[in-house]
């Protein structure tokens, strides 16, 4: 009903004043009650529709009504003027006075402090609005009884007289006017820095909620100081004042004012700062060298250029944290991120990470897939964007992220998040995958082992210990042949000294094939050199740094691998000469072979003899590269290049240092 009383009022006002002579016709045409008598009545209606006990939506009508009032008030006072009636004029002035108290006291005062929760920042604000109020009040009171204006600077032709007036007051009355407007529009400015004291104390999704009403009061702020020739723009925008406060109070499409706040600081502070750098270097350049104007025209517009820049990441950082306070801010989230990566147990650090994205992001759900794991935190929902997780040029999985949640943020400073995020979620990733590919290389080297063993065992039990158990029944029965036949013991001895020769040469393989004798006899360079010297193409052997004291499973590794290596070079290479090269550094033995041959075709499947090179390398903790291609190989040239790392425990007795190259 009230929105409806409202609504009329303010249109039937507006006809009237229209229909004026021209004379007597108001100034200015339409002031922010027209605005505010139609809108107000009408959301508050809608808002109490849907929420009865919301105070600030009756606030809204009751104060909308006021401001209908006013514009009636205005429009009849105007008609009874013109037809000289100034008595009654001059009554229906005091009854607009008072719609226009009750509209400023309700919407200028009470209902930005009220929004977006209905309910005050704090009770120190509490003065505030009771202050506003009483300004609102003696402002009303003073012009109520305004003593009569000199007809020289009275706009109309006739002063409409005031039946209230007080005389007396008429030397006091431009100061009063002027003290009463200056503390008005001091409280209406309180009352919009309240709405930022609630944005600063806010989550990030109230901050988006209070940004609505804060917009709008923040503009609406700007008419009464830029004075009545601003009143078409002050009209329009007081009537979208409670649609804004209604997309707070109801949540509804809510997280768009992110983009446009955002984007509004920004280009308004790009504006004026380049605005105001380019000027200035621009005259002081002039003054410099006033001879020479495209000089300064060329300094001012590169110094903007190259403040430009700066200018707006800073913009864009603060609006981010204005309107999202700390809490997902890319900082923060990157900062979160590194913790959660150097604090949680690598077993567990993807799903950690991918639980500070989800709730950083502000998404239903967050999923890493990689290694054909799946890690998920909430819901990603039957459609999520997939971001591809690539690490150093190399794919490692992919991330899903879900829609948006209800703690959402604008799509710009979504991605942002996510670029931030994405390098966080590869590498841990990427060190999933290499733990996995560790775990199954332990596993590979356990069944190696035990397959070693089992093979060692028979050989042992079917082969040696058959051919000793055989050997010990021959030396049996020649000596009890020795006395009833002597002639055939020498046979059985011969016999017997056959098989002790076939006994050794089973030892002496299953001895090279748990550690290469040359290694012994050769040492590590003589042992690589004795491979160079086999048949094939001729390789050249270099050394550098000391090798007698290198572990065991250090020398057996690399002369393993060179040993694969050049078998590869002599049988698919078809090259003319290869190179070997060995290098004791401080914390690795580097071992480098490399040849001149036809390379390593673009499309190949890794055979035996690579994989066996790699697993040797990643046993001791190593790394095994193996690079070349058809159209140019190592040092510019065709062929391969295998380069091993194998770490080495310091010098003083330290754990070893993995290298990786």
């Amino acid at each position: 009903m009230l929105a409806v009383l409202s609504v009329s009022l303010t249109a039937a006002g507006t006809a009237i004043q229209l229909s004026v002579p021209k004379e007597w016709a108001p100034w200015p045409p339409a002031a922010p009650d027209h605005g505010a008598g139609l809108t107000f009545p009408l959301i508050g209606a809608f808002l109490i529709a849907h929420r009865p006990r919301l105070k600030l939506a009756w606030l809204m009508c009751v104060g909308g009504l006021g401001c209908a009032v006013n514009v009636m008030a205005i429009g009849l006072q105007f008609t009874q003027a013109a037809a000289g009636d100034l008595e009654s004029a001059g009554w229906l002035r005091i009854l607009a006075i008072v719609g226009w108290m009750t509209g400023g006291c309700l919407l200028g005062i009470l209902t930005p402090l009220l929004s977006p929760d209905d309910r005050l920042p704090s009770r120190r604000w509490l003065p505030v609005a009771v202050g506003g109020v009483a300004v609102y009040f003696a402002d009303g009171v003073r012009n109520i009884v305004r003593p009569t204006p000199p007809a020289s600077t009275y706009r109309w032709p006739e002063v409409i007289p005031n039946p209230l007036a007080i005389e007396v007051l008429a030397p006091y009355h431009p100061a009063l006017t002027g003290s009463l407007t200056l503390l008005m529009n001091a409280c209406v400015v309180l009352t919009v820095l309240s709405l930022f004291v609630r944005l600063r104390r806010a989550t990030s999704t109230a901050r988006r909620q209070i940004a609505w009403p804060l917009s709008a009061f923040v503009v609406y702020a700007l008419f009464p100081l830029l004075g009545e020739d601003h009143w078409l723009p002050a009209t329009i925008w007081t009537g979208l004042v409670p649609v804004a406060i209604a997309f707070a109070v109801l949540r509804h499409r809510l997280y768009g004012i992110d983009t446009v706040i955002s984007r509004t600081v920004i280009a308004a502070g790009l504006i004026a700062a380049v605005g105001a750098v380019y000027f200035g270097i621009g005259a002081l350049a002039g003054l410099l060298v006033s001879d020479y104007d495209q000089v300064a025209g060329l300094v001012a517009a590169l110094a903007t250029g190259a403040f430009f820049q700066p200018l707006r990441g800073r913009l864009r950082r603060l609006t981010d944290t204005m309107l999202y306070g700390r809490h997902g801010r890319p900082e923060g989230l990157a900062g979160r991120l590194a913790r959660e990566v150097g604090e949680t147990e690598p077993a567990n650090a993807l799903a950690a990470v991918t639980a500070v994205v989800h709730d950083g992001l502000g998404v239903t759900g967050v999923a890493v897939e990689s290694g054909g794991r799946r890690v998920e935190s909430g819901e990603t929902g039957p459609g999520p964007r997939v971001v591809p997780l690539v690490r150093h040029g190399e794919p490692v999985g992919r991330m899903l992220i879900g829609p948006p949640g209800p703690r959402r943020f604008s799509a710009a400073y979504t991605e942002r998040l996510i670029r931030v995020a994405t390098p966080f979620v590869a590498d841990v990733a990427h060190a999933m995958l290499m733990a996995a590919h560790l775990q199954r290389s332990r596993e590979h080297i356990l069944n190696a082992r035990e397959e070693e063993r089992r093979r060692l065992r028979r050989d042992l039990h079917d082969g040696l210990g058959q051919a000793l158990g055989n050997m010990a029944m021959s030396l049996n029965i020649a000596r009890m042949c020795l006395r009833e036949d002597p002639s055939s013991v020498d046979r059985m001895l011969r016999d017997l000294c056959g098989d002790m020769d076939a006994v050794t040469r089973e030892i002496r393989e299953l001895v090279y094939g748990l550690r290469p004798p040359r290694l012994d006899d050769l040492g590590l360079p003589g042992a690589v050199r004795a491979l160079a010297a086999e048949p094939g193409p001729p390789v050249e052997v270099e050394v550098t740094g000391e090798t007698g004291d290198l572990p065991a499973a250090v020398e057996v590794a690399a002369y393993r691998i060179v040993q694969e290596a050049l078998t590869n070079v002599r049988k698919h290479a078809g090259a003319t000469r290869a190179f070997v090269t060995l290098t004791r550094s401080e914390n690795a033995l580097i071992l480098r072979v490399r040849d001149d041959g036809r390379g390593l075709p673009e499309r190949r499947r890794s055979g035996v003899g690579f994989a066996s090179m790699r697993e040797r390398a990643a046993e001791l903790g190593g790394t095994c590269l193996i690079a070349g291609s058809c159209r140019s190989g190592a040092e510019g040239g065709p062929g391969t290049r295998v380069e091993v790392t194998l770490p080495l425990p310091e010098r003083s007795g330290a754990e070893p240092t993995l290298m990786i190259t």
